[in-house]
């Protein structure tokens, strides 16, 4: 995140910065040459904003205290998700079921090589860089009454829908709640898959009270101070953030895997980061060092060669490989010279 935000800017930073730190932490994965990988929930909670990043499907519901249901990531399961199929294949990726031998195929839809049966992780960097970690993000503002907060890994999901997992634990405090809801979803089919969770309630501090003032005698002026302009900052800002309306707002939602549109933010929060500073990693780099991300795209002729972002050239090389413009091998020789 850049430094030096005030609150609004820090949460409007959010969508972007994740992005990036979703990426960088996937590059860490190779450098460190971890072959293991996994989905990833993160849920980043400011006051009533909301805001969550996901690859894979481990999946995070909210229900508001209104009732409603809120789907804050997205389940990135080739099984039930065309555009990420056709993605992986564009890309040079193979996606089908297991075969048995002698035509029989049986599972879900995996990608290959690999038999990853997601289209997003952090790692997994045996099965190829089109299984890529750009994360869909949401963000949202409750209403000042509140909500529950749902992430659980798919062993859960795949036993319970959220209509459920929220009934069964309903009035239960919240670390109760996160054990009922496992012990629902393990009832159901029994313990087969990574079953996970965690219960976090969104109860905002009630607002504050003026202090009573202490008792005077009415003299001169009394009637002029009445109606003195209140000085108190802190004051104004609780008063503005009771009268805003008190619904759920849906502020951001983004799921694009290329990281050219995740990357490229407009005006005024493009001017919150740094221009030559590689929009992944966060190294500084020289201006003519710096490759725009949208370097390859169709647009580039219409952009100027300083249109920022900027990658530096291993972000870059990451970004040919996920987009399968450069083999997902070569990164491994780039890494050992």
């Amino acid at each position: 995140m850049p430094p030096d935000l005030n609150r609004d800017e820090w949460v409007a930073a959010l969508p972007r910065a994740l992005v990036a730190g979703f990426v960088k932490t996937d590059k860490d994965f190779q450098e460190r040459a971890r072959t293991s990988g996994t989905t990833v929930t993160f849920a980043v909670i400011e006051g009533l904003f909301i805001t969550v990043a996901s690859v894979g499907d481990s999946r995070c519901i909210l229900e508001s205290a209104e009732g409603d249901i809120y789907y804050l990531s997205a389940d990135h399961r080739l099984e039930c998700n065309v555009e990420e199929r056709e993605r992986i294949t564009a890309s040079g990726g193979e996606v089908g079921r297991l075969n048995t031998g002698g035509g029989a195929e049986i599972g879900p839809l995996r990608c290959w090589p690999g038999g990853l049966c997601l289209s997003r992780s952090i790692g997994d960097v045996d099965v190829g860089e089109y299984i890529v970690p750009v994360p869909y993000v949401k963000q949202i503002k409750l209403s000042t009454a509140g909500g529950r907060l749902v992430i659980s890994s798919d062993g859960v999901w795949d036993a319970v829908s959220a209509e459920v997992a929220l009934d069964c634990c309903r009035g239960m405090a919240a670390e109760t709640a996160a054990a009922q809801i496992v012990k629902e979803a393990v009832q159901v089919k029994g313990l087969r898959d990574d079953t996970t969770c965690i219960v976090i309630d969104i109860v905002p501090p009630e607002k504050p009270t003026a202090p009573l003032p202490q008792p005077k005698k009415l003299g001169r002026g009394v009637f002029k101070s009445m109606f003195r302009r209140k000085s108190s900052e802190s004051s104004s800002q609780i008063d503005k953030e009771y009268l805003e309306p008190d619904v759920v707002e849906e502020l951001y939602e983004e799921g694009s895997a290329m990281l050219s549109e995740r990357l490229d933010t407009k005006y005024p929060l493009c001017n919150m980061f740094k221009l030559f500073m590689c929009a992944v990693c966060q190294v500084e780099i020289k201006p003519d060092e710096g490759i725009s991300v949208h370097a390859g795209s169709s647009d580039f002729g219409k952009l100027r060669p300083w249109d920022g972002p900027f990658l530096c050239l291993s972000c870059q090389e990451k970004k040919e490989a996920m987009e399968g413009k450069r083999p997902s091998g070569d990164r491994h020789n780039s890494d050992s010279d």
